[in-house]
């Protein structure tokens, strides 16, 4: 995967938010905010794009976007239940209509069993409440790699979000 593609997928995901006069937030964990850097490469973004949170740390998950102690406990911060509180989060401190979020182990190191290095969960919501979600094992195919598909599927996520479907009305007359 190229800047090129990178690029390509940042631009389609703000050309089809600002044709339907939508906001997008992110909440990153082990993306550290590349998703939201990307976005921004793009000029003019900043009609699209409302705020990015970069949630390393649990605190930060708990503090920034209202993960529960419970839900991080129960399940880890490398799950279903804590990506789509985290999208959930993003959206609810946010003036956004469209939230992704990723949490994930990049590695090298962190990895387990259950939890292997390249095990990347992601997550992108619409305030009418329509959640998605998609699990990645990249495997061990480096750090960078991995962050870098992730990225990739996050725009991914977010293009389709933003075509719409299901949920309430959004300010072009369409349903997110």
């Amino acid at each position: 995967m190229t800047d090129q593609e990178l690029r390509a997928a940042a631009m389609d995901v703000l050309d089809r938010c600002r044709a339907r006069g939508l906001k997008i937030a992110t909440a990153e964990s082990c993306t550290g905010g590349l998703v939201a850097a990307w976005l921004t490469e793009i000029p003019g973004s900043s009609d699209v794009v409302d705020r990015g949170f970069v949630t390393y740390s649990n605190d930060a998950k708990r503090t920034m976007l209202e993960v529960t102690s419970e839900i991080l406990e129960k399940h880890g911060a490398v799950s279903r239940a804590t990506v789509e509180a985290m999208a959930r989060g993003a959206l609810a401190q946010s003036g956004a209509d469209l939230a992704v979020a990723i949490t994930g182990v990049a590695g090298p190191g962190g990895g387990s069993i259950d939890k292997p290095v390249g095990l990347v969960h992601f997550a992108a919501a619409t305030r009418a409440g329509r959640l998605m979600h998609r699990e990645q094992r990249y495997g061990d195919i480096g750090r960078s790699e991995v962050r870098r598909l992730s990225v990739l599927q996050a725009l991914d996520l977010l293009a389709e979000l933003a075509k719409g479907g299901a949920g309430r009305a959004l300010p072009d007359g369409s349903a997110a």
